[in-house]
């Protein structure tokens, strides 16, 4: 099939930040005087995906949803200075590389559950600016990934788009936008591969879309 458009998701299909983030949610999670909590790699590898609001949840069980919601906002505030000061490259291999060479064809963009910058870091960092046509995360409308997907697809015209991601929220959330959903395997998460429309084991597999 002739896709003509690809929806990327962020972590744990273009990159790998969770040593970063852990890092800067601990901070935030000592300066907001919880530092009995801490977070991991592992951890956030576990919960990436999820909205924010969801993940909060989960740290901080027993606060209510104002502490969740100020704490959340130090983790986004410490989040954003330390990618935007660290030069490590921290996407998978051949990542820039094929979005790049494939945008020749086909046009890229991006959702993910992320805040407010994030995506506009990863965009920078990798000089993606001419490449990623169009973005939505749920840090700007307050949508889950299945109604940024439909906004997305609808505001970009897209008749036969698809979507990348690394776990079974992104199967879902294809799912319910009626999306076919390519499964990044190299990811954090799992998926009923039996149930999807491709498999990739590297981002460059993707270039199987062309052929």
């Amino acid at each position: 099939m002739r896709y003509d458009g690809i929806i990327l998701d962020v972590d744990g299909t273009l990159w790998d930040s969770t040593s970063l983030v852990s890092s800067a949610w601990n901070r935030a999670l000592a300066d907001s005087g919880r530092p009995d909590r801490h977070v991991d790699s592992d951890l956030l590898k576990s919960l990436f995906g999820k909205t924010m609001k969801d993940i909060m949840e989960v740290i901080l069980p027993d606060e209510d949803e104002d502490t969740r919601d100020r704490v959340s906002a130090l983790c986004f505030r410490y989040e954003n200075e330390m990618l935007s000061g660290d030069d490590y490259d921290i996407a998978y291999p051949g990542v820039a590389e094929t979005i790049k060479e494939m945008s020749r064809h086909i046009p890229f963009f991006i959702v993910s559950n992320c805040q407010e910058g994030y995506i506009e870091e990863l965009i920078r960092r990798y000089s993606l600016k001419d490449y990623i046509k169009d973005f939505e995360d749920y840090g700007r409308t307050g949508f889950g990934k299945a109604d940024n997907i439909k906004l997305l697809v609808s505001r970009n015209s897209l008749e036969y788009p698809v979507y990348v991601g690394d776990t079974a929220m992104d199967q879902k959330a294809c799912h319910e936008a009626g999306v076919p959903f390519i499964f990044a395997s190299y990811g954090f998460g799992t998926a009923a591969e039996d149930e999807c429309d491709m498999v990739i084991d590297r981002f460059s597999d993707l270039t199987g879309l062309l052929n």
